[in-house]
């Protein structure tokens, strides 16, 4: 990675968290709990987790507009709501729970 990359990086960064910063306080506090639960649980790629966090403040920025609330947007299950838009990629949580499984049948055998 070039130290142009890990520039505009960080601009790009700084810009995404500047929008997050003008969405209401109460969309503010839901989405720092769902970045911590994808960085947790979340995409193994890091484009796809950027790419689903803009998204994220897209959906918030449209849902903000007509001041509705931030649960109605997500739904009262913040995680489940979480877990539905990473269906589709593999997660630190598959490879944790392959891992898991190797050390199982390894103990097994």
């Amino acid at each position: 990675m070039r130290i142009q990359d890990i520039i505009e990086g960080k601009k790009e960064w700084r810009a995404h968290m500047a929008r997050v910063k003008a969405l209401p306080q109460d969309y503010q506090i839901v989405y720092k709990e769902i970045q911590k639960y994808l960085f947790k649980v979340g995409p193994v790629e890091l484009t796809e987790g950027i790419e689903l966090l803009s998204g994220i403040v897209d959906l918030f920025e449209e849902g903000a507009v007509p001041e509705k609330g931030v649960l109605k947007v997500t739904g009262p299950d913040v995680a489940a709501f979480c877990d539905d838009l990473i269906k589709d990629s593999k997660t630190y949580a598959d490879i944790y729970q392959a891992s898991v499984a190797q050390k199982v049948n390894d103990a097994i055998k």
